[in-house]
């Protein structure tokens, strides 16, 4: 789901990654209910023992599922069961829209910064100025976890458009180096905290039937503002104070995020764990409808104590079970994620296009962000319908017969045209199979095979595991390809692709029709249903 490059090179889009809602009469137009259903847990190491009360419960949401979706057929109405909780998604999404937008921000008009502050030509110093802003992203993502534990995705998401702003504004108005660097790293910060807030927001508040369809509007969103800062940053290749305007315009979604989470309302499940039992019937009523509230606290409490200790959680329990699962998988898709050569593709293929006679670099990363969009696009119909794992599973492997089609092209003897059309197409292909799975489902999975007591913290680890791979790949990307050349390089990203499909396959468990709280008693067997 989400990425960001180190590399200061012009690179074309790609999303990794990652709201508090409204007032509930703000956002509640007619509500129907919320689909769930029965599944078996398949897991390669053990098998999952549901107690009685919890299978009996599962038969009897399976049948009134079954009844419900049987009424809709007869009513032939049409299906809007997203529709209260996609104001409050769509807000949640300007996060990833900010994030997307300063991937591309510094892309182009680098040069221009440096030459107006005095540092052109040391490439150490421009690559500075873009990669501490993973530098800023890592703590955020690593204290973002005790934040909202104790205050909410709604107060989270408000304080932490402070960084955003301020980080925006004073790169736009620099005029030193140390000013661009202490503005990037603010922004970085924020980046980092949305990045871990924005799919436990989602996770929380999507009816279960549309969860992984709202969640992916996260890749959209990123999608959306790298393409923005391409576009807007056209004008910068003759105007060399043009970067700072578009700086400038970085902090306009900062206050829009800022407004509208002021109507958001907060994670219901959160507003249990803090003993608010009346404000999360209320934002359950007006997100799912009224027939949900009692048996979604019920399932909340199933899960969740209701007295506040489990605000408490600490680091240390990521090493125990079932926690320590959760965290081994998250680090672990990340780290695949990362290591099959994402940001890597992205900033080569610029050069890649220039062989095929599209030496424009802003028309090469539009063409990446459209094919980046379009995949973005298929992961927003397919993910509900065939399942977070057949995703995954799918996605690394194109990636990995993608990269296999560069490798052949770059390294047999083939007509010069075909060569370079080949390598288009794999770099097309693999770009395009990302982000429809690895992309978005990565950030996605990770709160859902969460429990709700370590959520926050197992997402700050996780998104902090991203961040250091990212850097690593973009410090060591240039040097190992001038080393041992293109075709062994991407010979290993394929390799690490195919590995993840490996991953995927017999760790990733399936959560497609699952509520949060049906996913964790699952997972974990020394769950029991909580007296209320």
């Amino acid at each position: 789901m989400w990425v960001a490059t180190v590399l200061h090179q012009p690179v074309g889009p790609l999303s990794a990654v990652h709201v508090s809602c409204p007032s509930p009469k703000l956002f509640a137009p007619s509500l129907r209910k919320v689909d769930t259903f029965r599944f078996r847990t398949r897991y390669p190491f053990r098998n999952f023992k549901v107690s009685a009360a919890k299978k009996q419960l599962t038969r009897t949401r399976k049948t009134e599922s079954e009844k419900l979706s049987a009424r809709e057929e007869d009513d032939g109405g049409f299906d809007i069961g997203w529709l209260p909780s996609f104001p409050h998604v769509l807000v949640a999404s300007m996060s990833n829209f900010l994030f997307g937008y300063h991937i591309g921000v510094m892309n182009g008009p680098i040069v221009s910064v440096a030459r107006e502050l005095g540092f052109e030509g040391n490439p150490i110093l421009e690559g500075l100025v873009v990669s501490i802003f993973i530098v800023g992203a890592f703590l955020g993502s690593i204290c973002s976890g005790s934040i909202v534990d104790k205050i909410g995705c709604r107060r989270t998401f408000q304080i932490d458009t402070i960084p955003l702003i301020l980080g925006a504004l004073i790169s736009a108005q620099a005029h030193s180096l140390d000013e661009v660097i202490w503005g990037r790293f603010l922004v970085g910060l924020g980046i980092g905290v949305n990045a871990v807030l924005v799919p436990i927001y989602i996770s929380e508040i999507a009816p279960t039937k549309y969860r992984g369809s709202l969640g992916s509007l996260c890749q959209i969103g990123t999608c959306l503002g790298i393409i923005a800062s391409l576009f807007l940053g056209i004008p910068s290749e003759s105007d060399p104070h043009w970067w700072r305007l578009m700086l400038y315009t970085a902090s306009v979604p900062g206050f829009i995020l800022a407004l509208g989470m002021q109507f958001a309302v907060d994670s219901p499940r959160w507003l249990c764990k803090v003993g608010r039992m009346s404000d999360a019937k209320a934002v359950i009523q007006s997100l799912w409808g009224e027939s949900e509230v009692e048996r979604a606290i019920e399932d909340f409490q199933s899960v969740i104590k209701d007295d506040g200790s489990d605000m408490e959680s600490r680091w240390l329990e990521l090493l125990q079970e079932p926690h320590s699962r959760a965290a081994f998988i998250g680090g672990a898709l990340f780290i695949l994620q990362q290591f099959s050569g994402i940001n890597a593709v992205l900033y080569f293929s610029s050069l890649t296009f220039q062989d095929v006679g599209i030496t424009s670099s802003a028309s090469a990363s539009v063409l990446v962000g459209i094919t980046n969009f379009a995949g973005a696009l298929g992961a927003l119909y397919l993910i509900d319908r065939q399942g977070r794992q057949k995703l995954l599973i799918g996605s690394y492997l194109g990636m990995g017969v993608s990269m296999l089609l560069v490798v052949f092209a770059i390294t047999f003897p083939l007509d010069g045209e075909l060569g370079h059309n080949l390598s288009i197409l794999g770099t097309l292909l693999y770009i395009f199979t990302f982000a429809v799975g690895a992309g978005p489902v990565t950030g996605l999975i990770i709160p859902e095979i969460s429990s709700s007591r370590t959520r926050g913290k197992i997402m700050g680890f996780s998104f902090s595991t991203h961040w250091v791979c990212n850097f690593l790949v973009g410090l060591f990307f240039l040097e190992l390809v001038e080393k041992f050349g293109v075709a062994p390089v991407y010979a290993c990203f394929g390799g690490t692709s195919l590995l993840a499909a490996v991953f995927a396959t017999y760790f990733v468990v399936e959560t497609k029709g699952r509520s949060l709280e049906e996913i964790e008693m699952s997972l974990n067997p020394n769950t029991i249903t909580r007296e209320k």
